[in-house]
């Protein structure tokens, strides 16, 4: 019934008892004017994490790796097969991602989460006892078709908190993606080869001898193990009912009668929403360019001066990224906020493209410095590069999600609606 005044009659939300959607909906509501559940942004942070840091955790010493391996017959082949093995767990990924984004919306967050998070307690650890190339090739393939963390976190990241909360909740998939691809190869570089670093708690010919890499994935996989034992009480946000089908086919005709209502297709195509690919296709070049620098920004600090490295040791690559991590935290907490609200997604975005040209530039004339010099430029422009990267990508994670426009219809009582599992949000007139 229409309102005295003329106003469209309020809406009430209708939740199903049995739908775990419903109750996160419901407590979101209840929580309205309490600020930002923290829990939540754990939730988040630490499955993320568990996405980010077997990705990164190798690169400090895959180059030792890949020589132990004796398959490269020259030095400079090194690089060539590492690559090989860096590049397995994206393959994976690739292939697989549609597939786990189906199931997600299928089965729900939680099976996704707790799949991808035992493939990497399970594979990561395989490829810590990597005895030959082709066995840490086919365990990277096989642990990232298996994950599907990131893209999953993100949906839940947008689901788990209210609107206004939605963009913090982004920024912490971004932020924790940044800081485990910086916490990865610092773990890589301090673990690798603990007989050589750390010989009097790890004796000569021992286990730890005989595979010098497995300490670093064995502690990924250990924070994984936990990681995935708390899924298991984590809210569950997808929906799981429906509405029927001829109340659906009834709104899409229009039937409701009220002239202030609009009416979308419930299958609307977002190939042809410019905004939305846009900022994916943007998305996609600097997520090239971000793993391609994770990945080479290793390799060239390890190398030997001949070869145009800098002869560092795993070490040393840790020590830097460990301070590239904590600065990049310290950002992501306190300034990130101000600036992107200052500058918004879109100015921020460009003006960290744009001045990450000339910092990527820099890096081959920092190789010619040494000693402290060395050391200390470098750590800056990781530090500013990191920074860079992170802003970019959460810009462009925000403007993903408000290119999705949150248009419902009206469907005997239910809302169709493109940013909910299957479309539907159920809602009824008060």
């Amino acid at each position: 019934m229409t309102e005295k005044n003329g106003k469209q009659p309020l809406l009430e939300r209708k939740y199903y008892e049995d739908c775990p959607g419903c109750k996160v909906d419901q407590a979101k509501e209840l929580s309205k004017g309490q600020g930002v559940s923290f829990t939540n942004l754990f939730i988040i942070w630490v499955v993320v994490l568990c996405a980010a840091l077997p990705i990164s955790s190798l690169y400090p010493f895959l180059y030792f790796m890949v020589r132990d391996f004796n398959i490269a017959k020259t030095e400079a082949d090194i690089s060539s097969y590492a690559g090989y093995v860096g590049s397995a767990f994206m393959l994976g990924r690739c292939l697989t991602s549609l597939l786990w984004g189906t199931i997600a919306d299928r089965f729900g967050r939680k099976p996704v989460f707790v799949i991808g998070i035992i493939a990497v307690v399970i594979f990561n650890t395989l490829f810590g006892l990597s005895t030959s190339f082709w066995m840490a090739v086919i365990m990277r393939f096989l642990m990232g078709s298996l994950n599907g963390l990131l893209g999953t976190a993100k949906a839940y990241a947008t689901e788990i908190f209210r609107e206004e909360h939605q963009a913090l909740g982004l920024s912490t998939v971004s932020a924790a993606w940044g800081i485990g691809l910086i916490i990865g190869p610092a773990l890589g570089g301090y673990l690798a080869q603990p007989v050589e670093k750390y010989p009097h708690i790890f004796p000569k010919d021992s286990f730890w001898d005989k595979f010098p890499y497995f300490l670093p994935n064995f502690v990924v996989s250990a924070l994984a193990f936990v990681v995935a034992i708390g899924c298991i009480w984590i809210p569950e946000t997808l929906h799981n009912h429906n509405c029927s089908n001829e109340s659906i086919d009834d709104a899409e005709n229009g039937s409701s009668g009220a002239g202030n209502e609009k009416t979308i297709q419930k299958n609307e195509n977002l190939l042809l929403n410019w905004p939305l690919m846009s900022s994916i296709i943007a998305y996609c070049v600097f997520s090239l360019h971000d793993i391609t620098y994770t990945e080479v920004f290793s390799l060239w600090s390890v190398s030997p001066q001949r070869m145009g490295g800098l002869n560092f040791t795993s070490d040393d690559v840790g020590n830097i990224l460990s301070i590239s991590g904590v600065a990049l935290i310290i950002y992501q907490l306190t300034l990130y906020p101000s600036v992107e609200k200052a500058s918004g997604p879109i100015g921020i975005a460009r003006i960290s493209a744009m001045l990450s040209i000339p910092l990527l530039q820099s890096y081959s004339f920092i190789a010619l410095l040494s000693g402290l010099a060395l050391y200390i430029v470098l750590s800056i422009a990781s530090i500013l590069k990191n920074i860079l990267s992170i802003t970019i990508v959460t810009g462009l994670f925000l403007l993903q999600n408000r290119a999705v426009i949150n248009l419902v219809t009206k469907a005997n009582g239910c809302f169709i609606s493109p940013r909910h599992p299957y479309g539907l949000l159920c809602l009824e007139h008060s």
